[in-house]
């Protein structure tokens, strides 16, 4: 059954690979335009759909730069329910920035935190609103040439990496893997905790970097306490009874994994990335835990904490966490800001 279907796809994936490769031609060459800015734009994203870990690598570079630059982040707003241009401000929500920027606006308040489908107009207004700004990062943003970035940061995850895919609709990479040319750094997210040093050899062979791009290995780190609305607690209370797990990402095996390691018990409901949960899912939510604790991710959090009771709903906050390097991969990224970062807006 698999093989007919992939047999029926297979002409529409070289019909995508083919149009998306003379896309990146054309805007290699200069016959589409590329816009520059005068400030240092990072890009973080992936040649494959799905979840490699752009959230916490965005945050983990917020909480690298935001101490000594003005910073800002710019995305999509995959998602949300406005349209344009929208920054951050007393009366957002998530429906106006979506679920992932909205929680970086919730976490760090002292940045700019703005979505764009356009992301050319995104900067510029950007830099019109906050002209202090010195440094922007692009989220999800590897296959928009409409910017070139100054430096760019290619993500793919462990148990699903770029050389194993193939391109939509028969796999799931959005361009050629020859693509991995426009990145600086690769890095390799979601990776086992023991990760060993041979394991880390024969990936990167597979992995094919160029000639000067590092490739990097990252870990999800969970925290010990859980989160809710107003309050919080150790996760390890949640081992004295069995808990409902609600997820709305791309991939939430790992989290899985991390808990059945960690010995909890628990009952898994898993929605697909980004979803708007409606009244049923709600309801459903409820009488399936029937009083018991919900553990859900950060990013879901933001969308279920209104509609379900605080003192039941908690999310468990993850941060990326480098398995060796972790000074190399700053120093790569704050040189190029170094370089970058015009006098007039250095702090």
């Amino acid at each position: 059954m698999m093989k007919w279907i992939k047999g029926i796809l297979f002409p529409f994936a070289l019909l995508y690979n083919a149009i998306t490769a003379i896309r990146n031609f054309f805007y290699d060459q200069g016959i589409l335009r590329s816009t520059s800015f005068d400030i240092p734009i990072i890009c973080v994203g992936n040649l494959n759909v799905g979840g490699t870990g752009k959230s916490p690598m965005v945050e983990y570079l917020i909480r690298l730069l935001k101490e000594d630059h003005q910073l800002a982040t710019l995305s999509r707003g995959y998602k949300r329910k406005s349209t344009g241009f929208q920054i951050g401000g007393k009366d957002t929500t998530i429906d106006t920035l979506g679920d992932e920027p909205f929680q970086f606006f919730r976490k760090f308040p002292d940045i700019a935190v703005a979505v764009d489908a356009h992301r050319v107009h995104g900067i510029q207004r950007i830099l019109e609103l906050k002209p202090d700004i010195d440094v922007v990062v692009l989220d999800d943003a590897f296959q928009h040439r409409k910017v070139r970035p100054g430096f760019s940061i290619l993500l793919t995850a462990y148990d699903d990496p770029y050389y194993a895919d193939w391109h939509l609709p028969m796999g799931f990479l959005r361009e050629s893997i020859s693509g991995r040319k426009r990145a600086d750094l690769i890095v390799v997210t979601k990776c086992p905790q023991n990760l060993s040093k041979e394991e880390q050899e024969r990936m990167k062979r597979k992995l094919k970097p160029y000639s000067g791009q590092e490739v990097f290995f990252t870990k999800i780190a969970y925290a010990e306490e859980v989160f809710g609305s107003d309050q919080s607690m150790q996760l390890s209370a949640l081992k004295d009874d069995t808990f409902v797990l609600v997820t709305g990402i791309a991939n939430p095996k790992p989290m899985i994994d991390f808990l059945a390691e960690k010995a909890y018990t628990f009952e898994h409901l898993k929605f697909p990335d980004h979803h708007n949960f409606s009244e049923a899912d709600i309801e459903r939510i409820i009488t399936i835990a029937e009083g018991k604790k919900i553990l859900t991710t950060e990013k879901d959090f933001v969308r279920l904490q209104k509609r379900l009771a605080k003192a039941s709903l908690f999310y468990l906050p993850i941060e990326t966490s480098f398995i060796e390097d972790k000074a190399l991969f700053d120093e790569k990224l704050l040189g190029y800001i170094k370089e970058e970062v015009r006098p007039s807006r250095s702090h």
